[in-house]
């Protein structure tokens, strides 16, 4: 069931919210997020059944594989997601943290203090535990919240948001401090981009069409991030056997993610030893291969080619789904990155640390890796507790958005009765 949504009521009602949470307590927070936690693990039964109905709906509507992946509460994702509350209550708290002071010769005393972006707006897809995470990192972080989720998991989030919601409203934070759009009408998206008389920020979490038309329609600044093709580049001097391993994590072990492997290039000296070793993983996994120049003779036995076309190297895939493409070097690599929107997290496989050196500072991506697995571009594994977006940007922030990207800073300036000469 939807409801009439008054949106712009809802922005002032956040706006007004958010001037009492800016100074709330820590302990007033870590309360209510601690409730919320203790209702999600009592509901989880509840939850999981009207997830599991509206997955199975999708299915009839034949949704794409990825998508019904990411909307899909499993144990272990539903545990993480209230884990992810545990972390974020046992982070400090940014607001009201110095950054810096220093008196200047006049004798005033000038510090940066951080204080709590305002308003935030998120428009994500699919992904319904992202609805908690959002959730909780605005409210440790001192900041309102207007959540519009995806319409292919709109129960399973109304269900999240209203079990919060009885909480907070039980609890010592503003009643309008998390909010949440309970229609599917475009419409309402577009209203939620212009509020700038509100709303502080915009930070769409999903595909890369739903970044630009946040950019495109919004008078709100907005954040962009979440899609990006991913690299993993393999050095002449990289151990095969550890970098197929690498490979096959980045690809397999959650394919719908905005992390996972796109497009393998490999050294041409290693070309044939990689593959040698690394078919056999990729076919055990059904791996569909994009076989781009001179790959594809050395992988015409392969049982799982596709025909491959120039638009595949622009392609998140979202999917078992890889491009192979040979290249003459580092520098090779770094080329094909920036021509291929390598923007959000890549890696490169070697023990040559020169090349390891140079690949970090050329790499135009978010998060860099040496060595390990892009997959770990995440704000619980890089111990931010949660995240609301990874932002592939490069103003404010960047990479994983945790409580301190939550954050500005606010100058604080302090005389004797001091007046300028």
């Amino acid at each position: 069931m939807e409801f009439s949504v008054d949106v712009n009521k809802m922005g002032h009602d956040a706006a007004v919210a958010s001037q009492a949470l800016a100074v709330a307590s820590t302990k007033a927070k870590n309360e209510a997020l601690a409730q919320i936690a203790n209702m999600l693990k009592k509901m989880k039964s509840f939850i999981m059944e009207v997830n599991a109905k509206e997955v199975t709906e999708a299915q009839n509507r034949a949704l794409p594989a990825p998508m019904l992946d990411r909307m899909t509460l499993t144990e272990a994702r539903y545990n993480e997601m209230v884990e992810g509350l545990e972390r974020v209550i046992a982070l400090d708290d940014p607001i009201g943290q110095l950054i810096d002071g220093y008196t200047v010769p006049s004798g005033l005393k000038v510090s940066r203090r951080r204080v709590p972006l305002g308003v935030v707006g998120v428009i994500y897809e699919s992904r319904p535990n992202v609805t908690v995470d959002i959730a909780a990192l605005c409210i440790k972080s001192g900041n309102a919240c207007i959540l519009r989720g995806g319409s292919e998991c709109f129960q399973t989030n109304l269900t999240l948001y209203e079990l919060m919601q009885e909480v907070i409203g039980n609890s010592a934070l503003p009643s309008h401090c998390v909010n949440f759009i309970s229609a599917t009408d475009r419409e309402l998206v577009n209203k939620l981009l212009t509020m700038d008389e509100y709303v502080d920020v915009i930070i769409p979490r999903g595909g890369e069409a739903l970044h630009r038309m946040c950019v495109k329609h919004a008078t709100v600044p907005v954040i962009v991030g979440g899609f990006g093709v991913t690299h993993i580049y393999v050095d002449d001097s990289a151990d095969i056997e550890k970098s197929v391993e690498i490979i096959i994590n980045d690809k397999v072990q959650k394919p719908s993610a905005c992390n996972a492997l796109d497009t393998i290039l490999v050294h041409r000296e290693r070309a044939m030893a990689l593959l040698h070793n690394l078919a056999p993983e990729l076919a055990a996994n059904k791996v569909i291969v994009h076989a781009h120049g001179e790959v594809a003779e050395l992988m015409q036995d392969y049982p799982y080619l596709a025909t491959c076309t120039a638009a595949d190297l622009d392609t998140e895939f979202l999917g078992l789904h890889v491009n192979i493409v040979m290249v003459d070097g580092v520098n090779d690599a770094l080329l094909h990155l920036r021509k291929h929107k390598a923007i959000h997290s890549d890696a490169i496989l070697t023990n040559n640390w020169t090349n390891a050196e140079t690949f970090t500072r050329g790499a135009p991506s978010a998060c860099v890796y040496v060595n390990a697995s892009p997959r770990f571009s995440d704000g619980g594994q890089f111990g931010l507790g949660a995240e609301v977006a990874i932002s592939t940007q490069k103003l404010h922030a960047r990479g994983p958005m945790g409580l301190e990207a939550l954050t500005t800073y606010q100058y604080i300036c302090s005389g004797d009765y001091l007046s300028r000469e």
